[in-house]
C-alpha cells in the first residue's frame, strides 16, 4: 500500500482522478499519521465493531479502520474518485462506500443502535449537522470520535459559563471531551485553522422522547444572550407566572441574574421539568 500520508503521492492521486481539493467539500488530506493513530486509540476498536466514516477521501483513515474492524461504512460525496474505490474494495471486502451526502441518507436502515461507532475527519462546514444527524437518530452510535475545527471543538465541549446552543445540543445526548489538538500543518492543502479530536460518548437515549420540549425552552433561553435568563423565560410563562418562575429559580439555587450560557445541561434538564406546568405558550 502506497503512503497515503505523503503529500506528493496525494497530489499524484488528485491529478490522476482530476480532483482539485475542494474547500466546498472540506477536502484537506492528512499528511501525518499521528492524528489517525490517536483517533484509533481513542475509539477502542475491536474485530467485532462496525464503523461509520464520513468523507474517506483516498482512505488514509479508512484502511486502518478496515484492518481493525468487521465493517467500515464510508459515505463519500466526491464521485470523481469512484473508480479509485472500485479498485480498493476488491482488496478490502469489509469496506462499503455509500455515494452521496451523508445528511440525506437513512442511517436507520443500515445500522443497529449502539452497535456501531463513528470515526471521521469531518469537513468543517457540516460538522454540527453531522453530529446532530447521528445523535438524534433512532439508532445512535455508541461513540463518535471526530476531527473537527478547534473552535467548534471548544464550543461543543464547553462547560457552564461558556455554554451555547451547540454545546447544550451535543451534551444533552453525549459526554463530550477534547482528546487532542491537531495543527493545521498536518493537512494538505493546509486549512486556515487548527483542528482538534473530540470524543462523544453517547448517553442512554431514554430522555430523547422529551427532547422537543427541552430544546424549545433552551432556544428561548438563548434567544437573547445578553438578557437575564429569567427575562427570556418570562415570554413563555407569562407575567402572571413571574412569581412561580422566581420560585423555580430559588428551588434550583439559580441566581435571578444568571444568563443562559451559565447553566449546565443537567440544570437545563431540571429547569425544563419544573417549567412545564406553568408554560402558557
Amino acid at each position: 500500500m502506497p503512503n497515503l500520508f505523503n503529500q506528493d503521492y496525494l497530489a499524484h492521486l488528485c491529478g490522476k482522478y482530476n480532483l482539485q481539493p475542494s474547500k466546498h467539500y472540506g477536502q484537506n488530506f492528512l499528511i501525518n499519521f499521528e492524528p489517525v493513530e490517536k483517533m484509533i486509540d481513542i475509539s477502542d476498536l475491536s474485530a467485532d465493531d462496525s464503523v461509520v466514516e464520513i468523507g474517506p477521501g483516498f482512505g488514509g483513515l479508512t484502511f486502518v479502520l478496515a484492518a481493525k474492524t468487521k465493517k467500515v461504512l464510508a459515505f463519500e460525496i466526491e464521485k470523481k474518485i469512484s473508480a479509485y474505490w472500485e479498485e480498493q474494495i476488491k482488496k478490502y471486502p469489509n469496506i462499503e462506500i455509500v455515494w452521496g451526502n451523508i445528511l440525506k441518507q437513512n442511517i436507520n436502515l443500515k445500522l443497529e443502535a449502539g452497535n456501531y461507532k463513528v470515526v471521521a475527519n469531518l469537513p468543517y462546514q457540516i460538522t454540527s449537522s453531522v453530529i446532530r444527524f447521528f445523535l438524534e437518530a433512532e439508532n445512535p452510535p455508541e461513540i463518535m470520535v471526530l476531527m473537527v475545527q478547534k473552535e467548534v471543538a471548544d464550543r461543543i465541549c464547553a462547560e457552564a459559563g461558556d455554554m451555547s446552543l451547540l454545546s447544550v445540543a451535543v451534551q444533552y445526548y453525549a459526554k463530550a471531551e477534547i482528546v487532542a489538538q491537531v495543527s493545521r500543518l498536518n493537512f494538505w492543502p493546509a486549512p486556515k485553522v487548527d483542528s482538534a479530536i473530540i470524543k462523544l460518548s453517547v448517553n442512554n437515549h431514554q430522555s430523547v422522547k422529551n427532547s422537543e420540549e427541552f430544546f424549545r425552552i433552551v432556544k428561548i433561553g438563548f434567544a437573547n444572550r445578553r438578557k437575564m435568563l429569567i427575562k427570556n423565560l418570562e415570554s413563555i410563562v407569562g407575567k402572571k407566572n413571574r412569581s412561580n418562575l422566581e420560585k423555580i429559580f430559588i428551588k434550583l439555587d439559580l441566581n435571578q441574574k444568571i444568563r443562559a450560557q451559565e447553566l449546565s445541561v443537567e440544570k437545563w434538564k431540571q429547569l425544563t421539568d419544573l417549567l412545564k406546568p406553568i408554560i402558557t405558550i
